[in-house]
C-alpha cells in the first residue's frame, strides 16, 4: 500500500517537518557529489552495530560509536530510499507536528531516530553492514500518528487482485497493516546470520514505531484536530 495524502488539516505551518525533509535532501545530493569517496563517507557516518558493541577498541573511536546514531538518520542509500520515506513524513509528520508543537516535534523526532537506531543496534550486534536512512525516526513518527489520528482516512494505492485500485482507507489499518509487516519481516530476518534480511533494518522500524507510540505520552500535546471530507 503507497499513501498519497490524509483529511486531517493542520492547524499551523509545519516548519520543523519541512526542514527536516529539506535536510534529508540536501544531505541525499551532497552524498551524490562524493563519488567514489562516497563508500568512505558511509563508514563513517552510517550506523554500524559492530563498532558500537565493540568500543572501547583501538580501531573505533567515540566519535564513531557516538555520531551515527544521529547522522545515519539523515542519510539514504538511493532516490527510491529517500523518496518512499519522505513521503511518509511528508503525508504524517505535519500532524504530529501540529500535536505536539514545532520544538517539540523535533526533539520527538529525534528522539525516535535514537531509539531506532539503538534497537537496530541491540537485535544485529555483531553485524558490519552500515544502516542508514530516516526510516526508523519516520516510524516513531507513524506511532504517534496512529495514536492520535487512528480513524483519519488516507487516500491509498491498493493492490487489489492484478488491479491497482486507489481508496480511502482508516489510518489504523494503513499504519496498522504496515507496523505488522515490518515486525513479521523483522521476525523472518532473525533466521539470518546479520538480523538484517535484504538490507532494510526491520527493528529500526519497529523499534521506532514503539518508542513514538510511548514518547507521545510523554511530551504535551494539543487537542487532536477533526478529520475534514
Amino acid at each position: 500500500m503507497i499513501p498519497f495524502r490524509d483529511n486531517i488539516p493542520s492547524r499551523s505551518f509545519p516548519i520543523i517537518n519541512i526542514l527536516i525533509i529539506g535536510i534529508n535532501i540536501v544531505a541525499f545530493v551532497y552524498e551524490l557529489s562524493l563519488g567514489s569517496g562516497l563508500q568512505r563517507f558511509i563508514n563513517h557516518y552510517a550506523l554500524i552495530p559492530a563498532h558500537v558493541l565493540s568500543w572501547p577498541a583501538p580501531h573505533v573511536t567515540l566519535e564513531q560509536v557516538a555520531m551515527p546514531f544521529l547522522t545515519a538518520m539523515f542519510l539514504h542509500a538511493g532516490w527510491l530510499h529517500l523518496i518512499g520515506n519522505m513521503l511518509y513524513l511528508w503525508i504524517f509528520g505535519d500532524n504530529v507536528e501540529d500535536r505536539l508543537g514545532h520544538i517539540n516535534y523535533l526533539f520527538f523526532y529525534i528522539l525516535c531516530g535514537l531509539g531506532a537506531g539503538i534497537a537496530h543496534t541491540i537485535i544485529n550486534a555483531g553485524s558490519t553492514v552500515p544502516s542508514l536512512g530516516a526510516s526508523g525516526a519516520i516510524a516513531g513518527v507513524l506511532g504517534a500518528y496512529l495514536v492520535s489520528y487512528p480513524f483519519a482516512r488516507v487516500l491509498t494505492l491498493v493492490p487489489i487482485l492484478i488491479f491497482l485500485q486507489v481508496i480511502e482507507i482508516p489510518a489504523i489499518i494503513v499504519l496498522g497493516f504496515w507496523f505488522v509487516m515490518q515486525f513479521l519481516y523483522g521476525a523472518a530476518s532473525l533466521m539470518t546470520t546479520s538480523g538484517n534480511s535484504g538490507g532494510t533494518a526491520w527493528w529500526a522500524h519497529v523499534g521506532g514505531f514503539v518508542i513514538g507510540i510511548l514518547l507521545l505520552r510523554v511530551f504535551p500535546r494539543r487537542p487532536v484536530m477533526t478529520s475534514r471530507y
